[in-house]
């Protein structure tokens, strides 16, 4: 990513921790929402422009320069120590689970039963932990990277495995907007790489539509979690019934081929 690009993303998530949206900046600049939108999406503004944004975030250039300097450090997973302690408190590892989907800190209590002490206090925690940045007014900057993800083997993966899972998959998944499917085939190995691409971008699609719905009224959103898996498996009780090659030689197919072989 150029540092143009880089700081263009810094300064959407400044507008975001800011609780700004395109219309509400276009306000204070004194432009067209369109033309904020097209100034962020071709990623073109002279310095004065970004003085003015700055001006408004109460931010500075210097401080944008190093969130951009800082973006390439972003941690893209947690100790175990640090997912512990996240796993320690089931308080704690709800801000973070919504820290992580860019909640606000006003939507959090308002959608669960913390008082405002107590989330501020996860907060602290959060920001100590090096999750977060916390700054004035609980306003907050993410230290995880876009392609963050729990440890495979750590307490945070273990939880989910023994008490989410479960949970996830009794629902019968009929509901407006639910689907559930589950497809088994063989492919090449090099493609398996391809598809895990794909998937992860449907996964950023999600993501970047929750942002842009954050917007909102409450009555015109739903909560959804998607879950996207792939791996090389085969269901036990199939793998019960499944041949063994070197037990029981060449297939039934290279039997037949190798027999049609020798009448011609």
């Amino acid at each position: 990513m150029s540092t143009t690009q880089s700081l263009i993303t810094v300064l959407k998530a400044e507008l975001k921790a800011a609780g700004m949206t395109y219309a509400s900046l276009a306000r204070e600049l004194k432009l067209a929402e369109s033309s904020v939108k097209r100034m962020f999406a071709k990623g073109e503004m002279p310095l004065s422009r970004i003085d003015e944004i700055c001006r408004v975030l109460k931010t500075d250039f210097a401080e944008l320069s190093r969130q951009v300097a800082d973006a390439k450090a972003l941690r893209r997973e947690l100790t175990l120590e640090q997912e512990a302690a996240v796993m320690a408190d089931p308080k704690l590892l709800l801000c973070a689970v919504c820290a992580l989907s860019q909640w606000t800190f006003e939507q959090i209590v308002a959608t669960y039963t913390l008082s405002e002490a107590e989330c501020v206090a996860r907060f602290v925690q959060l920001d100590r932990l090096g999750i977060i940045e916390l700054r004035p007014l609980n306003r907050y900057r993410l230290h995880l990277a876009k392609g963050f993800r729990w440890r495979a083997d750590g307490p945070v993966m273990q939880y989910f495995r023994t008490r989410v899972v479960g949970d996830y998959y009794s629902g019968g998944f009929d509901g407006e907007g639910e689907m559930l499917m589950l497809v088994h085939g063989q492919i090449g190995r090099g493609l398996a790489t391809l598809f895990n691409e794909r998937l992860q971008r449907v996964a950023a699609d999600f993501a970047q539509q929750h942002l842009a719905d954050q917007k909102l009224a409450p009555d015109q959103k739903r909560p959804y979690t998607l879950i996207i898996g792939m791996r090389s498996w085969l269901f036990g009780a199939f793998r019960e019934l499944k041949r063994d090659p070197d037990v029981h030689g060449p297939s039934v197919v290279g039997r037949r081929l190798n027999s049609a072989a020798r009448d011609v």
